[in-house]
């Protein structure tokens, strides 16, 4: 079905639509997303010649299903970061949280950050500036930072580093001409910098290939479009994935609830430290 404007997309089309979002990913699709689903994938189905909804429901179930239910999630993730967002944050990694890892990463210790939804890149190159300010040595121990989302392209973006006057302007003058370079598109990160990084496509609502725990993670104003079931399972594997004593930054509208809450202890404004209590058991 098509208007003037455009493809329809059905009740039931969108109901599909909207439950192989919530199954892939443990986004809820609400019906006030209708108009704003169909906006962006309105620019698929041209991509892919499609005529209407009926044909790309089809192909979500067809032989390209698995490739083209990434491009859905893509298309409807919401990116909207930039840097040093939320400063409360990063103030308190760089006076609370990095001073009392410095000297145990210089003897050798493990030291793990990781930006569980990292968009575009702004989080966790804020991430990586504040750590090379508290570690100028970081890349001479085992420091890396993670930075993952559950969009291919913008994990491309974030592993390429560049951006624009206007994405820079909120750091710091002296931490911009320290840590990033002029760039035929703007800035770019400088090799130090990314020489700490790594970059990863990960669904947060699927397996996580890691074989250690971390010491920081932030994931932020990403659970607030899980439902409750998602959102409070997600908090308990952050707790099984963090090493005692780990730290925690959530957004600003969201909060730690469920089991996991019992694993934490709150440490300022959305932060909250790994406690030493024995998570349960994985279900």
């Amino acid at each position: 079905m098509a208007t003037a404007t455009g493809p329809v997309l059905t009740d039931a089309q969108f109901r599909k639509i909207a439950a192989i979002v919530h199954e892939d990913s443990g986004i809820i699709l609400s019906e006030s997303k209708r108009s704003l689903l169909m906006a962006r994938l309105n620019r698929r189905l041209r991509a892919l010649s499609l005529g209407d909804y009926g044909a790309y429901c089809d192909r979500l179930e067809g032989p390209d299903g698995p490739q083209e239910r990434r491009h859905l999630l893509s298309a409807i993730t919401t990116n909207v970061t930039a840097f040093f967002r939320e400063g409360h944050h990063f103030d308190s990694l760089a006076r609370e949280v990095l001073p009392p890892l410095a000297p145990l990463a210089r003897a050798g210790r493990r030291l793990r950050l990781w930006s569980a939804a990292s968009s575009s890149g702004e989080e966790p190159y804020s991430m990586a500036v504040t750590l090379l300010d508290a570690i100028p040595d970081a890349a001479r121990h085992d420091v890396l930072i993670l930075a993952t989302d559950i969009d291919p392209e913008m994990v491309a973006r974030s592993r390429q580093g560049r951006f624009s006057a206007e994405a820079l302007s909120p750091v710091p003058a002296a931490q911009a001409r320290k840590y990033f370079q002029p760039c035929a598109t703007g800035f770019e990160a400088r090799p130090e910098v990314r020489q700490i990084m790594r970059f990863d496509e990960l669904n947060l609502h699927g397996d996580w290939p890691f074989s250690g725990k971390f010491d920081v993670i932030f994931c932020r104003n990403t659970a607030i479009y899980f439902d409750a079931a998602a959102r409070q399972r997600l908090w308990l594997r952050f707790g099984q994935a963090m090493v005692e004593g780990g730290t925690l930054f959530i957004g600003h509208s969201e909060r730690l609830d469920g089991p996991a809450a019992a694993l934490f202890q709150p440490t300022g404004t959305t932060q909250y430290r790994r406690n030493a209590t024995p998570a349960p058991a994985r279900t």
